[in-house]
C-alpha cells in the first residue's frame, strides 16, 4: 500500500536558478545596465551594426546557454553571465522590430505582454507551477529562460515607449518603475503571491536598469551625473564581479535542495485568481494613462505645428534648424579634425533628437525614421574607435541633406 506521508518527502535534486536575495537584485539592475552598454559597443564603437551586434550577441547567448543548461547545478559565474547577454539580445529584439522593421513600440509591448503570458500559461499548464524554488529540469529551465527573454524584450520595449516614444525621459520613467515596485513589495506583505510578485518586479528591474544607468552616464547639462557610459560601465562591471565572487565562495544564494510539495503549494496559492487581476489592472492602468499621455502629446504637436508654421516648411517635421546647426558644427569641426570636440557636439543631437521624438514621430513616421537612420549612422561614424574623416563628413552631409 503507497504511504500517504510520501507527499511530504523531500526531492532530493538540485535548483538551477539562485535564491532571490537583495543581492539578487542589484546583480541584476546592473547586469541591464552593463549589457546595454555592451551593445552599444559592438553597435556603434565597433561599428557592427544593429545586425552585426544581433547576431554575435545571439551567438555569445547561445553558447552561454549551452552551458548553463549543462551545467548539474546552479553556477554563479555561468548563470548571471547568461542574464547579462540573454538581457542584450532581448533589448536587440524590441530594437531590430522598431528600428529595422518599423514595428511600433506600441505594437512591440503589446506583442512581447501577449507571448510573455502564454509562456506562462503554457509553464504552468505543464508543470503547475512557476516558482523559481523548483527549477530543477530541463523543461522547468527551458520554461524559465523563455520566460527571461521575454520579461527583457517586455522590459525594453514598454521603457521605451514611457521615455521616449511618450517623451517622458529615463529619469521619470526610473521614478514611475520605482513606484511601481514599491507598491508590488507593499502588496507582497498583504498576502499577494510571492511568485507573481517576482516575476513584476523582474520585469520592471529592466527599465529601472537603463533609467540608473542613464542618469549615472549622461552630462550634467542633461541632467545627469556625467560619470560617462565608460566609467559607469567598468564601476558596474567591477559590482557584477564583486557580487559573483561574494556569491561564489559564501553560497549564500543557492537555493536549498529539499523542495516540499507542501512547500510548493503554499508559493502557488492563489496565484491564478491574483495574476488575472494583476493582469486586469495593468491593462486598464496602461492603456488609460498611455492614451492621456498621447492625447497630451498630440496637443502639442498641432499647437507646434501652428507656431512653426508648419504648412509651408520645406520639412514634414517642421522646424529641425536646431538638429541642422548641430550638425553643421559638428562638420565643421570634423574638417578641421578636431574629433574629440566633434564627439561631444554630436551628443548635443543625440539628446536634442530623443527628447523631440514624442513630438516629431507621430507627424510623420516615415520621415522621422529617414532622419533617425541618418543620425544612427553619424554616431557610429563619429564614435567608431578609429573615427576616418572622410566616413564622417560623408555621413554628416548626407544627414544635412535630409533635415532640409
Amino acid at each position: 500500500m503507497e504511504n500517504n506521508t510520501t507527499k511530504n518527502i523531500p526531492i532530493q535534486l538540485f535548483n538551477k536558478v539562485p535564491e532571490v536575495t537583495l543581492f539578487f537584485w542589484i546583480i541584476k539592475v546592473l547586469c541591464t545596465t552593463v549589457g546595454e552598454t555592451f551593445a552599444d559597443f559592438l553597435n556603434v564603437n565597433l561599428n557592427f551594426g544593429l545586425t552585426g551586434t544581433s547576431i554575435t550577441i545571439g551567438l555569445i547567448l547561445a553558447a552561454t546557454l549551452f552551458f548553463q543548461f549543462r551545467a548539474k547545478r546552479y553556477v554563479p559565474a555561468i548563470y548571471w553571465i547568461a542574464v547579462v547577454f540573454i538581457s542584450v539580445f532581448g533589448t536587440l529584439v524590441t530594437d531590430n522590430l522598431t528600428d529595422k522593421m518599423g514595428v511600433r513600440l506600441e505594437t512591440s509591448t503589446i506583442l512581447f505582454f501577449v507571448l510573455l503570458l502564454l509562456t506562462f500559461v503554457i509553464w504552468y499548464v505543464n508543470e503547475k507551477t512557476l516558482s523559481i524554488h523548483s527549477i530543477f529540469t530541463q523543461r522547468r529551465e527551458f520554461f524559465y529562460w523563455l520566460t527571461i527573454l521575454f520579461t527583457f524584450a517586455l522590459g525594453t520595449a514598454s521603457g521605451d515607449l514611457i521615455a521616449e516614444g511618450l517623451g517622458l525621459g529615463y529619469l521619470n520613467t526610473g521614478i514611475i518603475v520605482t513606484t511601481v515596485i514599491a507598491i508590488v513589495i507593499a502588496a507582497q506583505k498583504l498576502k499577494l503571491n510571492n511568485v507573481l510578485s517576482f516575476w513584476i518586479i523582474y520585469i520592471m528591474t529592466r527599465p529601472l536598469g537603463a533609467s540608473i544607468g542613464d542618469y549615472l552616464s549622461q552630462p550634467n547639462k542633461y541632467g545627469g551625473l556625467g560619470l560617462g557610459a565608460t566609467i559607469t560601465s567598468i564601476v558596474f562591471l567591477l559590482g557584477i564581479l564583486g557580487i559573483i565572487l561574494y556569491f561564489t565562495f559564501t553560497k549564500r544564494d543557492v537555493i536549498t535542495k529539499n523542495i516540499t510539495e507542501d512547500k510548493q503549494d503554499a508559493e502557488d496559492k492563489h496565484l491564478v485568481l491574483q495574476s488575472l487581476i494583476t493582469v486586469a489592472l495593468f491593462i486598464v492602468l496602461g492603456f488609460s494613462a498611455y492614451f492621456w499621455r498621447h492625447n497630451q502629446l498630440q496637443k502639442q504637436s498641432r499647437e507646434q505645428s501652428i507656431i512653426t508654421n508648419q504648412k509651408i516648411s520645406s520639412s514634414k517635421l517642421g522646424d529641425l534648424s536646431i538638429f541642422k546647426k548641430i550638425t553643421e558644427d559638428t562638420k565643421t569641426l570634423v574638417l578641421s579634425n578636431n574629433m574629440n570636440e566633434a564627439k561631444y557636439r554630436i551628443a548635443d543631437l543625440e539628446h536634442e533628437w530623443d527628447i523631440a521624438q514624442a513630438k516629431l514621430k507621430p507627424m510623420d513616421r516615415v520621415k522621422w525614421a529617414e532622419v533617425d537612420d541618418a543620425i544612427d549612422k553619424v554616431l557610429r561614424q563619429l564614435r567608431t574607435i578609429n573615427p576616418v574623416q572622410k566616413n564622417c563628413v560623408s555621413s554628416l552631409v548626407n544627414l544635412i541633406a535630409i533635415l532640409k
